[in-house]
């Protein structure tokens, strides 16, 4: 299993970077996923951005990257065009490698073959923990989210990269419910808890990538998108996130990157 977290899977030297188009910020969130992925990883990967991340990577600088769905299906072949709208629609299984039981693709975390696994939720804390259940108290919630699926699995049992957007009100000081860990309560606390080693990987928004001390694991900027200022990103975040004075800022989406993206969706169903 993979275990190197650094933040060094740059686009690939052959893309041109001349005369970038404009971008959606949905866009901008699958290029930064599928950078950070590398070949012949092993990638859990839902609908929608983190299916089109994995793609990407694919057909750019990972061929080899090997995609499992949730649903029980292993190394899919996803026609342009085509997207599947769940991770059990019929549209998964073609040409897939193989097909099997939720708890078999499951077992294979267990089993330490997943290095990593695409996450989201309506919240997250500077600790990396995510929130899909509840917004409030859960006895009496104010909003029942859906759940964790397989979202608990993946994030104790393997590296998280979550793509979401940037907003104050998901990035909290504390999650109302922890659905899925990140490191808990910061430094060892997750390896106390008998978790592997794991957690959060990398955190991609529309503002910057997001990595976490190695000592106290609590989140910190690692790169800034283009045109986005620290005061930015700290003003849409709901807890003290540290950018460092000399904080790179990410290439833009390249010209071949968006149009591999804008054929797989041409609808813009999910890129919009």
């Amino acid at each position: 299993m993979t275990t190197d977290t650094a933040l060094d899977a740059p686009a690939p030297a052959d893309l041109s970077r001349a005369a970038v188009p404009a971008y959606t910020a949905s866009e901008l969130l699958a290029v930064m996923s599928a950078r950070l992925l590398k070949e012949g990883q092993t990638v859990f990967a839902g609908v929608g951005i983190p299916l089109l991340a994995a793609i990407l990577a694919q057909k750019t600088h990972a061929p080899g990257l090997t995609i499992l769905f949730e649903g029980g299906v292993i190394g899919p072949f996803v026609e342009a065009g085509k997207l599947p709208p769940s991770t059990n629609e019929q549209r998964c299984t073609r040409r897939a490698n193989m097909l099997v039981s939720i708890t078999e693709v499951l077992l294979m975390l267990q089993r330490g073959y997943v290095d990593v696994g695409f996450m989201g939720g309506a919240q997250i804390d500077r600790f990396g923990n995510l929130n899909s259940s509840f917004i409030g108290d859960p006895a009496r919630p104010k909003i029942r989210l859906p759940g964790t699926g397989g979202g608990n699995d993946i994030a104790s049992l393997a590296d998280m990269i979550v793509a979401m957007k940037h907003e104050k009100r998901r990035f909290v000081e504390k999650v109302d419910f922890i659905t899925s860990p990140g490191f808990l309560d910061g430094g060892d606390t997750r390896a106390q808890a008998g978790l592997p080693a794991g957690g959060m990987f990398r955190v991609v928004t529309d503002l910057g990538i997001m990595g976490f001390d190695a000592v106290t694991k609590a989140m910190t900027v690692l790169a800034l998108h283009p045109g986005v200022t620290a005061q930015a990103i700290k003003a849409n975040t709901g807890f003290d996130l540290p950018v460092p004075a000399d904080a790179p800022v990410t290439e833009p989406p390249t010209e071949l990157e968006l149009s591999i993206l804008r054929e797989l969706d041409p609808a813009r169903l999910y890129t919009a």
